[in-house]
């Protein structure tokens, strides 16, 4: 075999991506580091067939995630051992075929489907949007709720220092899950009051998370939707990790709704995954947005193009480590200075 064609099968091959997902799904990496390290053993801790089982383990010590012993031992290398639960980097969680984002990343098997017709793939695969599936199950929901709170957890210490979210005085999270960044942002500055707006469900865990962090009476959850009104007033409307999520013409009804609700004196912040100067994406985000839901990866023109449609300005942008924070202001404000 040549090694162009050996390069390329195995950037094509399925057995051992699969094999890890299937891994992170039965926390083996947790059963292993508890003492379990026979086939056997794991098998009847996560209630698997013992000789399926390993089949998928052989296959993980050749690709280098466990060590196999002569005598059938299995035990944990660098890599697998990011497979633990209580991983920083929180792998497990995300590769869980049977959590939310994992779950989604099964609609890669349709991504032809997008490619034909620009659709998301995610309801060819399940029948459904990804939000409707969400929806139908507490369990995905908030699994989804946890992996996008694991993620802000590790942002918020950039995204707070990129501005003085404390001269704005109340800032509403607009689709903001469970209220990661909003806890963040309010510890850091006493004086802040914040709002969180999401669907009931992520409003009820933010409410339990703000009663649970000491912040009840400067935060408030309200279940909404961020395509109708938002609560008007407020100095700040933040956008994180939201606009990406959804295709040109829903991300301007969503700015828009923001727009609206900070009127000509308030402020709005969209924060996305796209570097320092805004302008860097992912190509592997942008392909996980078109299969999930529709959306895409957007650099600073593409931003301001639907800021403009939204009756919005780009005003400022702020690096905040692997994101920007893109400030915007009503145009009729801008006109106005």
């Amino acid at each position: 075999m040549r090694t162009g064609d050996a390069d390329l099968r195995a950037l094509a091959d399925l057995a051992t991506p699969m094999a890890v997902r299937v891994a992170a799904t039965l926390w083996i990496a947790d059963q292993i580091a508890r003492g379990r390290q026979t086939a056997a053993e794991l098998a009847e801790a996560v209630n698997a067939d013992a000789g399926a089982l390993d089949r998928v383990l052989r296959h993980l010590s050749t690709a280098r995630v466990l060590r196999r012993d002569a005598a059938g031992r299995y035990t944990l290398t660098d890599i697998g051992d990011a497979l633990r639960d209580d991983h920083p980097d929180g792998n497990r969680a995300r590769l869980d075929i049977e959590g939310a984002v994992g779950r989604a990343d099964l609609a890669f098997f349709q991504l032809l489907h997008s490619v034909r017709t620009g659709e998301p793939a995610f309801v060819k695969q399940f029948g459904r949007s990804f939000w409707e599936d969400l929806s139908a199950s507490p369990a995905l929901a908030e699994s989804f709720d946890a992996l996008m709170g694991h993620d802000v957890t590790m942002e918020a210490p950039a995204i707070d220092a990129a501005y003085g979210w404390a001269a704005l005085g109340h800032v509403v999270d607009v689709g903001g899950g469970n209220g990661s960044l909003l806890i963040a942002l309010l510890t850091a500055h006493p004086g802040l009051q914040g709002t969180v707006v999401d669907l009931p469900g992520a409003a009820e865990a933010a409410r339990k998370a703000f009663a649970a962090a000491g912040l009840a009476e400067r935060a408030e959850a309200i279940a909404g939707s961020f395509f109708d009104a938002l609560p008007a007033g407020a100095g700040g409307y933040l956008l994180s990790a939201v606009i990406h999520n959804w295709d040109d013409q829903n991300a301007r009804r969503i700015l828009r709704r923001c727009a609206e609700a900070a009127g000509a004196e308030g402020r709005v912040f969209v924060v996305e995954r796209t570097g320092p100067d805004a302008e860097a994406t992912s190509t592997a985000r942008d392909l996980r947005g078109l299969v999930y839901f529709g959306g895409r990866e957007r650099g600073l023109a593409e931003l301001a193009a639907l800021a403009s449609d939204a009756g919005l300005r780009v005003t400022a942008v702020h690096p905040a480590g692997l994101n920007s924070v893109v400030e915007l202001r009503a145009q009729q404000f801008e006109a106005q200075t």
